[in-house]
């Protein structure tokens, strides 16, 4: 890498960190969000660890050890490739810092390989923690020596760019379509929904390509199957080489190959790179005036559309913030047309699992969808350099964020209650459970845009440079996100087990209670913050 690069990329990395805030800012307040958010990003990564090497030990009990390498790097690299083509938009195109990076002595070229660098080293952590949690895993059952050690390191680095490149071309390719259209924002969210739909739809397709006519898999059928996965994804092979035979070949195809895709595919990109994003900005900036009539709105309604068109009026906010939704209506669908005991079968691997057993835990995995990610989280800090003005309206910080939580509510509970009914109807479940599975469902709904504004407003940050800071990256997402996919997931298993002894009705009962009590106690705990910013 040339100096100019490095110095571009450093330059980056100083002006968007947090570590440089938290040496210099004198603001105690400030500090501790910072050292909070730092705290809570090493829980996250403790927990992936965990998994990890959970994960690692259970294959090494069943003697599995020889494959933990090329599970390792399938790993590393589905999550490469899913976290950056959801990252590419933001970071490679329309990024606020375009024509100051543009206006400096470096080529389109040069700009557009350190930003994807910079995504690189951001995403970083999430690799080595899955890489050194696996490598300690398949310590314990091989005991390799120091070079493979120093091997499944210095490769770690490398695994990651291919797929991140491969989805970054998937980005740059939707970006270039979606650049010659006057709806650049609709054509680009349609094409990328498209992209995840058939992603997700192929991992079925390979699996019954790998498992051969539904055989039962055995331990040797789990052996053949990665091999097979190895064999297509040459990477992972190289690596499970280069780890256990210390195979020279192998890690020069891997790095080699790696350096000579990210210098080819930022050739093609560079070549067209101002284009693309002098296009996007003309798009923003001659959108024609045409006199309407004027729509009457309450102010909570008001906010509310306003959240609706800061939502759509950005492909990767509406990606984020609508997944979970998709995922709820693609549920619901397909347990109408395919028998739900077939998709149980599927999902728990042969357990025997009822779907009567389901009954008091419908409300619950449709939860699980739309209370992935609530737009109260983010919508906070995205008023960025904008904060001023919202706060010079004549409407008061509680106003505000009901609004903003109003339109979470528009946003979700739609889609939780056809997702839960269509689960009933599937299941055939009673109407009872039926009516009181609705119920819990709008309360949960109510609990995770109260639950996210708290955390959005806890851990607003208004200094983003780039709204993936702030949609992927925030402290407040991290917050949210994953202790509540959690505990969905725990709860999901405890009224399963406890519908086993207890009336399915009665657990249902009492998760409504105490779902809307929590809603309650939260949407209280906003108010006390918002008037805090007043």
């Amino acid at each position: 890498m040339k100096n100019k690069n490095l110095i571009l990329l450093k330059a980056l990395l100083d002006s968007t960190s947090q570590w440089n805030v938290l040496r210099h800012c004198k603001d105690k307040k400030k500090k501790g969000r910072i050292i909070g958010a730092y705290a809570g990003l090493a829980i996250l990564y403790l927990m992936l660890m965990a998994y990890s090497l959970f994960s690692c030990i259970g294959y090494g009990k069943i003697g599995l050890t020889d494959i933990v390498p090329a599970l390792c790097a399938m790993t590393i690299s589905v999550i490469a490739l899913f976290f950056t083509f959801f990252r590419t938009n933001g970071y490679l195109f329309k990024f606020k810092e375009y024509d100051m990076l543009m206006s400096l002595p470096f080529d389109a070229k040069t700009v557009a390989g350190c930003k994807f660098l910079y995504m690189y080293l951001k995403l970083l952590p999430w690799y080595l923690s899955i890489s050194v949690a696996m490598l300690i895993g398949y310590e314990m059952y091989v005991t390799p020596s120091a070079v493979t050690w120093l091997i499944w390191m210095a490769l770690t680095f490398v695994l990651p760019i291919i797929p991140m490149l491969a989805a970054a071309f998937l980005g740059y390719i939707i970006t270039r379509i979606s650049a010659g259209f006057r709806k650049t924002n609709i054509v680009q969210t349609v094409l990328s929904f498209i992209v995840v739909i058939l992603a997700f739809s192929s991992r079925f397709f390979i699996e019954s390509m790998i498992k051969e006519d539904k055989v039962e898999e055995t331990l040797e059928s789990v052996y053949e199957s990665v091999n097979k996965t190895t064999a297509i994804y040459l990477p992972a092979r190289w690596f499970q080489l280069a780890v256990t035979d210390t195979d020279i070949i192998s890690i020069l195809l891997l790095t080699v190959i790696s350096v000579a895709l990210f210098e080819i595919l930022f050739i093609l990109v560079g070549r067209s790179y101002r284009e693309i994003n002098s296009k996007l900005k003309n798009h923003a900036a001659s959108k024609k005036f045409s006199m309407t009539v004027l729509k009457s709105r309450n102010v909570l309604n008001a906010i509310a559309f306003k959240e609706f068109r800061r939502m759509t009026g950005s492909t990767i906010y509406v990606t984020n913030a609508s997944m979970g939704e998709l995922m709820a209506l693609v549920m619901g669908i397909a347990v109408l047309f395919v028998d739900i005991d077939t998709i149980l079968y599927k999902v728990t691997e042969g357990a025997p699992v009822t779907k009567e057993m389901l009954y008091p835990a419908m409300a619950l995995i449709a939860y699980f969808c739309v209370g992935m990610v609530s737009t109260t989280v983010m919508s906070p800090s995205l008023e960025g350099k904008n904060y001023w003005i919202v706060k010079s309206l004549p409407i008061s910080g509680k106003v505000l964020y009901q609004g903003k939580m109003l339109f979470n509510m528009y946003k979700t509970v739609p889609f939780a209650l056809f997702a839960i009914l269509c689960l009933c109807i599937s299941s055939k479940a009673p109407l009872l459970t039926t009516v009181l599975s609705l119920i819990l469902g709008v309360c949960l709904c109510g609990f995770s845009t109260t639950w996210g504004c708290v955390c959005g407003i806890k851990h607003m940050r208004l200094d983003w440079e780039n709204e993936v800071e702030v949609i992927k990256q925030g402290a407040g997402v991290a917050i949210y996100m994953f202790p509540n996919m959690i505990v969905t997931m725990l709860l999901v298993v405890v009224a399963v087990v406890l519908g086993r002894k207890i009336d399915q009705n009665i657990i249902v009962g009492i998760m409504i209670v105490i779902a809307a009590a929590l809603a309650v106690l939260f949407y209280k705990k906003a108010m006390k913050l918002a008037e805090k910013q007043a």
